[in-house]
């Protein structure tokens, strides 16, 4: 089976270009689905799908051709499925605060349940093994970043604070709800995050995987769309996850000679050189603008071939592990591919078995090789694009040029 992620600053047509793939891939043969993960769902829009059809199969599969399914993730279903008794606690805890009972069930969908709840269906659909070939349209760049970091965050929290929050919980329960009236969570709240992390099991590596995911960036030939589509390079480097294409839209054809366009174009193929040369080795694909909007099965089909011609979405185009461990000498290194950063950006810092790599506000935690998990970081530098991070044993030399104090 394989995954792909489509994402891209908003605007940019990452949703076209997901529905148009999916049917390219229908044509193959392939049993595709396509997800939308953004809460602002505009799946079934780009096929032009009855509005009363969608509002009746809210969250369900819809089959739109052979082949072919989508799925608009429904966050309301989603907590009466998952997140009933952490909704409720976090509602409650809201309406004891002061605000109204609506505001506070409206405000208790909090970031995070809609892109755990499609995390919980990726991982179903493959376990299943339900589709050749699951495509991913992602929310903005931001809104995908959380998406991606949920598994390791919930990890983390599972493993180092979750057991602990339960303990405390059960002891303070009685004297706090008799004195103050506070809520504490009940012992539901915490069965249903066990079976939610039970669930999610594995999906972690199933993401880093890069023989079954990939991330596609979508862009057009705008500067501030480009550094945008940098900066989202960075992070999902950063994460882990492999980008085997980048995908500039909506280009000015050739036969568009309107003097009115005549400057944009040379804008637009300045830009779409320095993608090029930015993000080589990775392939770089070219869509042209279209007459009128992609709307609808057939249009979406012509943007289909108009994207891949004789290729395979299916594919993996481009296959680079997003970091690697290396010995040299007595110490270690990690290699990490962070492209667009100087050293100056990047803070890091070891605690326990994890080294911690901050880029902005953006953090990754690298679970080191039981090897390697007494070693202290002694030097960090950028070099071709790639964070070399050295650790050693000689703590000496602890306190580096490269090494921050961890953020508060």
């Amino acid at each position: 089976m394989r995954i792909i992620l489509y994402t891209g600053k908003g605007g940019v047509g990452k949703t076209s270009i997901s529905a148009a793939t999916g049917l390219e891939l229908a044509r193959r043969g392939y049993k595709t689905l396509v997800m939308s993960v953004d809460p602002a769902h505009s799946l079934s829009d780009a096929f032009d799908l009855d509005k009363a059809l969608m509002d009746h199969e809210a969250g369900k599969l819809v089959e739109v051709t052979k082949n072919l399914w989508i799925q608009e993730v429904d966050v309301q279903e989603e907590i009466a499925r998952h997140w009933d008794s952490v909704y409720a606690y976090v509602s409650a805890l809201l309406n004891i605060s002061g605000l109204e009972k609506t505001l506070s069930e409206e405000l208790a969908i909090f970031p995070g349940m809609e892109e755990v709840s499609s995390l919980l269906y990726v991982n179903q659909y493959f376990r299943e093994k339900s589709f050749d070939v699951m495509l991913l349209d992602c929310a903005p760049t931001g809104e995908s970043l959380r998406f991606i970091s949920i598994p390791t965050t919930l990890e983390w929290y599972m493993s180092k604070i979750f057991k602990l929050e339960r303990r405390v919980a059960r002891m303070v329960r009685p004297m706090i709800q008799t004195f103050t009236g506070l809520p504490i969570p009940q012992e539901d709240y915490f069965e249903n995050l066990q079976a939610l992390h039970r669930k999610l099991a594995g999906i972690d590596k199933l993401m880093a995987d890069p023989r079954v995911t990939t991330v596609r960036l979508v862009t057009n030939p705008e500067k501030v769309v480009l550094k945008e589509t940098q900066r989202a390079f960075t992070y999902f480097c950063l994460y882990g996850l492999t980008i085997d294409a980048v995908i500039v839209n909506r280009i000015l054809p050739a036969e568009v000679r309107d003097d009115f366009f005549s400057a944009w174009k040379v804008t637009q193929e300045k830009w779409v050189q320095s993608v090029e040369e930015f993000f080589a080795p990775v392939p770089v694909w070219r869509v042209p603008l279209f007459q009128d909007e992609v709307l609808g099965v057939d249009r979406l089909k012509r943007l289909g071939r108009a994207l891949y011609g004789s290729r395979d979405p299916a594919r993996q185009f481009f296959a680079e592990a997003p970091y690697r461990f290396r010995k040299v000498g007595g110490n270690y290194e990690l290699h990490l591919r962070l492209p667009f950063v100087s050293s100056e950006e990047v803070n890091l810092y070891k605690k326990l078995d994890e080294l911690i790599i901050r880029v902005g506000t953006l953090k990754r935690h690298v679970s080191l090789p039981q090897r390697m998990a007494h070693c202290e970081p002694l030097n960090a530098r950028i070099k071709e694009g790639e964070l070399i991070v050295t650790l050693g044993r000689n703590h000496a030399q602890r306190e580096t040029k490269s090494q921050a104090a961890p953020p508060p």
